[in-house]
């Protein structure tokens, strides 16, 4: 057997604020919530709980906070695909939640957009993929 993909852990200074802004952009909704210490995980909806679902699992997403701020380029970053809007449009949806553009040394030529969450996190909106 192998592994599955089911959680992503980002470091960050607001966990609540960044899970929110998540939950936003994926319609993922908040699963577990920690403020002693500083982590939210946030999840789809659509997932049973349990070690025994079948097919894809969506990850989750953990948010836990740290002292020390982003200082460089992520090495690792999620991309987000339209599911029933244009990129353009969902652009646009993502900026009005709280993300910038971001310059990442870009040609132009990509079919991708660049975006940061409101804690500068890079992300990327695909064109052209449909799930």
């Amino acid at each position: 057997m192998t592994s599955k993909f089911t959680e992503l852990s980002i470091d960050c200074a607001d966990p609540g604020t960044l899970a929110r802004f998540w939950c936003s952009v994926l319609d993922y909704e908040v699963q577990e919530e920690d403020a002693d210490e500083g982590v939210v995980i946030i999840g789809s909806p659509l997932v049973p709980e349990g070690k025994k679902r079948p097919g894809p699992v969506p990850p989750a997403l953990t948010f836990a906070r740290v002292p020390e701020g982003k200082t460089v380029k992520n090495r690792l970053h999620i991309d987000v695909n339209p599911t029933d809007r244009e990129q353009d449009e969902e652009v646009r949806r993502l900026l009005g939640l709280g993300a910038r553009h971001a310059d990442v040394g870009q040609t132009g030529d990509e079919d991708w957009v660049t975006l940061v969450d409101p804690e500068g996190n890079e992300f990327c909106v695909l064109a052209g993929r449909r799930p």
